[in-house]
């Protein structure tokens, strides 16, 4: 799927996505009404009603399958984001265990690495080109720094053990949001989704070919449904793109100097 679709409003990607399955539905109901004369209606006639149920319920499973990809991504970018938060938080309250240009150091590259993941790495995640390659340089920086750290009490040392395991924790979140970030579902899955509801907007049809009235009534409620299963997945697809998308606020948080400046 293109980005710029991703990148709609939710109200235009709901008003395109509902209006080309209704497209799709009515030019299903227009050839089959066209094909069902003579022998080929009463051949369509044949064509059980209990077929239906199977479509349908088959076309569900695909639509769970489907969804169990899209939330648990979700759940997965939203649990990074606040591991990454809660590792930089506990990085900036330890920090005061030492007091003076240490301390001052260690806020200033937490504070400069929130604005780059905000300003830089947050769009890079939208549109699906952030990389592993480098690591952030504020971070790399406040490692060097807190390794570099002589302590000069037991507190201290705790305080710089506890550091540099919030550091780790961080650029460990810091990958997962990274590489969750290129995640969607893929054409295959969407072909096989879409083949399955225009089977049974097929079948729907068939069935109610002596009927157009009932025909153009079930197949315009299980088109909506299929545009809804549809639009509800395809607006959580990339967990880090779109107006519903997984955002750095959590991050900003931590220093509000940081939030501040991204306003």
């Amino acid at each position: 799927m293109n980005d710029w679709l991703h990148n709609l409003p939710v109200i235009w990607m709901a008003v395109l996505i509902f209006g080309l399955t209704y497209l799709i539905a009515a030019a299903i109901y227009v050839v089959v009404m066209i094909l069902a004369v003579g022998e080929r209606g009463r051949s369509f006639k044949v064509v059980s009603p209990g077929i239906l149920p199977p479509l349908g319920i088959i076309f569900g499973l695909f639509v769970a399958f489907v969804a169990a990809q899209v939330w648990t991504d979700n759940e997965r970018a939203n649990a990074a984001v606040e591991r990454e938060a809660g590792a930089l938080r506990s990085i900036v309250i330890l920090a005061s265990i030492f007091p003076g240009e240490a301390e001052t150091h260690l806020r200033a590259l937490i504070r400069d690495f929130i604005e780059e993941a905000a300003a830089q790495e947050w769009p890079m995640m939208a549109n699906r080109t952030a990389t592993l390659r480098l690591i952030p340089n504020p971070l790399a920086e406040a490692l060097q720094l807190t390794l570099a750290l002589a302590p000069n009490s037991e507190g201290q040392k705790t305080a710089q053990r506890e550091i540099t395991t919030a550091l780790e924790n961080a650029l460990e979140a810091r990958r997962q949001r990274i590489l969750i970030s290129r995640s969607e579902v893929n054409l295959v899955k969407w072909s096989a989704l879409f083949l399955q509801a225009a089977c049974a907007l097929i079948a729907i049809a068939m069935v109610h070919s002596d009927n157009r009235l009932a025909a153009a009534v079930t197949m315009g409620l299980f088109a909506t449904g299929v545009a809804a299963s549809v639009f509800l997945i395809f607006a959580h697809d990339r967990p880090f793109t779109g107006a519903i998308s997984v955002g750095p606020a959590p991050l900003l948080q931590v220093m509000p100097e940081a939030e501040a400046s991204q306003q």
